[in-house]
């Protein structure tokens, strides 16, 4: 019976406890990469897709073709005039533009230099639910607010951005100007957008009154039963008209939100499969490591073979006893390689939130767990195929013989 044999074949593997332990050891580096790895990747996947459910598949947006981040290139903007000529095509619902600048923030008499946007504040609504992202604390910007200001999430804590946190009604100085602090984002999850500031479009004019009309970034949304690519398409054509700008030489782009999310998330599959190819690496080791230890007990169980054969055993039998003993040692590598991702995963995503990059945030599906044992498995039971079929092949009468 089966049962017999699978007991026989573990009895082996605690029998020679150093070896099985060193091919252990090879495999659950390999797989506790790849769990690693892989709950990461699940994490920000899950995290785009939110993203992208909660904001909604409506939103399109505009950009100049800068060289860097909005409000970094005086020399591309998209203007006013643009944005309303935008406004009034075919298919556009809802449109806002938005400044952005650096600006330097000074508290406590320290000085930083972080990204300053300007919003309009009857477009609050809409520019919260594009970007997914809301009041955590206070209030946030109305009409009339030229001295105030809201922060992204970081500013609250100690040694964040300031070495004290900054708090509701602190005061701070935006380009030398006095604001005092009404409100807190929510957290987005990445250090650049937790340390804007906001103060409203009017706000911003008076700071930078040669910016007057020049949008760094221009949000929009697409009317019901309207398809956003379809509608980038004819804003990108019409708008190079407006522009008179030849095709190809535009200085601005149109991109859908969907588009966006689709570059982001395979920008970060080709990291991620760079990385698991990497590990995988460790896996093919283990894969030879498991080979040459089930050649080895071959050699050490010659006569054990002739023995079982001669008693009745058969070639299956023999096969299934190699097979299974390196399929189990590949199994409890795939285990203790769970366990070591798990904790690596786990200790890397709080490193990751501590230091701001909260949307690195790994996940650990049971159907991650249940694959990594499975590939753990068949790796090790693929790894001693061979060698199995060797000792299945062994003539009892030459194995008895063996010394």
């Amino acid at each position: 019976m089966r049962i017999d044999e699978i007991r026989y074949s573990i009895q082996h593997v605690r029998k020679r406890k150093l070896r099985s332990w060193l091919t252990i050891i090879s495999i659950l580096i390999g797989i506790a990469a790849i769990f690693a790895l892989v709950s990461f990747g699940i994490g920000i996947w899950n995290y785009v897709n939110l993203l992208a459910e909660e904001s909604g598949k409506d939103k399109l947006f505009i950009q100049g073709k800068s060289v860097g981040a909005p409000g970094t290139d005086e020399n591309f903007f998209i203007s006013k005039d643009e944005v309303d000529f935008v406004s009034k095509i075919k298919g556009v619902d809802e449109i806002v533009g938005m400044y952005f600048s650096a600006g330097e923030i000074e508290f406590d008499d320290v000085k930083k230099y972080y990204y300053l946007v300007g919003i309009e504040p009857d477009k609050i609504d809409f520019i919260e639910e594009a970007f997914v992202n809301s009041i955590f604390k206070g209030r946030q910007l109305k009409e009339g607010d030229l001295n105030k200001a809201v922060l992204g999430y970081n500013y609250q804590f100690d040694d964040k951005i300031f070495e004290n946190g900054i708090k509701l009604g602190d005061k701070i100085n935006i380009n030398s100007n006095p604001f005092e602090i009404i409100g807190f984002f929510d957290e987005v999850g990445n250090p650049q957008d937790d340390s804007n500031a906001y103060i409203t479009s009017e706000a911003f004019e008076q700071l930078y009154p040669g910016k007057k009309d020049e949008f760094g970034f221009v949000m929009l949304s697409s009317q019901n039963g309207v398809v956003p690519s379809e509608l980038a398409e004819r804003i990108e054509e019409r708008l190079r008209k407006f522009k008179d700008q030849d095709e190809g030489k535009e200085d601005f782009f149109v991109q859908t939100f969907e588009d966006a999310v689709a570059t982001f998330t395979t920008i970060i599959n080709v990291i991620l499969g760079v990385l698991i190819l990497i590990a995988s690496i460790s896996t093919l080791v283990a894969f030879v490591n498991i080979m040459n230890t089930m050649y080895t007990a071959i050699v050490e169980r010659t006569k054990e073979i002739g023995i079982m054969k001669a008693v009745g055993a058969k070639n299956n039998d023999i096969l299934f006893i190699f097979m299974f003993e390196s399929g189990f040692l590949g199994l409890i590598g795939g285990i203790a390689g769970i366990i070591v991702g798990y904790i690596v995963a786990s200790i890397g995503g709080a490193t990751a939130a501590a230091n701001g990059f909260a949307l690195l945030k790994p996940e650990f599906p049971i159907s991650l767990t249940v694959g990594c044992l499975l590939f753990a498995f068949f790796v090790g039971a693929a790894a001693g195929y061979f060698p199995a079929r060797r000792a299945s092949k062994l003539k009892p009468v030459d194995a008895l013989r063996y010394e």
